[in-house]
């Protein structure tokens, strides 16, 4: 999710495409937060860890 968000991020910078950038900024902070807690030991959706 973090990986998508920077390519979205990447390419919506690039073609000037606001809505991609703003994706992609929620994908990255989401994927962050869902990573932090996995990384803590929290269960994310039913999972231990979250990839």
């Amino acid at each position: 999710m973090i990986i998508l968000g920077v390519i979205l991020l990447i390419v919506g910078w690039l073609l000037g495409l606001s809505i991609l950038y703003t994706i992609g900024i929620i994908l990255v902070v989401i994927g962050l937060i869902l990573w932090i807690l996995g990384a803590v030991g929290h269960a994310v959706g039913g999972r231990r860890h979250y990839y």
